[in-house]
């Protein structure tokens, strides 16, 4: 059986609007197809801080312009519009690369709905950054206008904060299974997957968060007895004492020094601390597995073991 890892891509990473989006998905697909190239088996989930909130803020606008005509849409609508537009350009670019390279494998994007918890005490704390980066100002102007929960985010400026609950259960996971399993790639869970719970009978209802991209990714790898977790970040590598004069990178680490650093609060909320603790996570559920956190093109010398952050039980 091949080697088969999960790939967990930022929202950031994606671009903030069409056209950027359109040239990040690019350079993605090489990063990713080196990977297949080297007879990887791989599965992608992805973010989408950026867009779901771009979505929402253009679907609100269109509320208010003609509130007769058009009615608010949930959260969980926007989070599905998102997987959407995301995989659209992420599936063509995957499969244009990899005919490029005369790989003939299937990529198709799964609509994924992802189960919570209505009771999880994420309801009542928001924390899950969404939308654009925004001034001090701008930011003020949305909790006087809308009552949004606004946060400062790791220095780079306010954002909207959502719930960003645990995920449960993948509610598509056959169907993916059933496509890795036949050669295909897939993108599932995007933007963490659209939150849902159960109610009476069969019935899955919307829920108003966004789960955070790498509990999901980490949720989805092991149902899909993935054997490496790959979350693609902003930086080469984690590292305690960050930003500071004596920061220190890390390279490798057990499950052990990973959990004692976040213990220690080394890792920022919202930032690296879900890395990190999905990292933790999915290495202490099965003997054998490990998780890379790394930068996108450093990929595939992350899996070969010559950088990024490795961590292993």
């Amino acid at each position: 059986m091949a080697h088969r890892v999960v790939i967990a891509l930022g929202g950031n990473a994606l671009g903030k609007n069409l056209p950027e989006q359109m040239i990040a998905t690019r350079e993605t697909a090489v990063a990713i197809t080196d990977l297949i190239e080297e007879g990887y088996e791989v599965v992608i989930a992805h973010g989408n801080g950026p867009q779901v909130g771009m979505i929402q803020n253009a679907m609100s606008e269109l509320v208010r312009s003609d509130p007769d005509q058009y009615v608010t849409v949930p959260l969980s609508v926007c989070v599905a519009m998102s997987q959407g537009y995301i995989g659209y350009d992420l599936q063509n670019a995957m499969r244009e690369e990899m005919l490029d390279r005369g790989i003939d494998v299937g990529v198709a994007t799964v609509l994924t709905q992802v189960e919570v918890d209505p009771e999880d005490p994420a309801f009542l704390h928001p924390t899950k950054p969404i939308g654009p980066f925004m001034t001090k100002e701008e930011a003020e102007k949305l909790i006087a206008e809308r009552n949004y929960d606004v946060i400062e985010d790791a220095g780079r400026g306010y954002r909207r904060v959502v719930a960003s609950p645990q995920p449960v259960s993948i509610i598509e996971i056959q169907t993916i299974k059933s496509l890795v399993d036949t050669n295909h790639v897939v993108i599932a869970c995007g933007g963490g997957g659209i939150p849902v719970f159960r109610t009476n009978g069969h019935h899955l209802k919307g829920a108003a968060a966004v789960i955070d991209k790498d509990f999901a990714a980490e949720r989805l790898a092991e149902e899909v007895e993935a054997d490496t977790l790959i979350i693609l970040t902003a930086v080469e590598k984690a590292a305690v004492h960050f930003g500071k004069p004596d920061q220190r990178d890390l390279d490798d680490l057990s499950a052990d020094e990973a959990q004692k650093y976040i213990d220690e609060g080394e890792f920022a909320p919202g930032s690296m601390l879900p890395k990190v603790e999905a990292a933790v996570r999915f290495v202490r559920s099965r003997p054998g597995r490990r998780t890379l956190i790394t930068l996108l093109e450093k990929a595939r010398d992350g899996i070969s073991g010559h950088t990024g952050t490795m961590i292993h039980g």
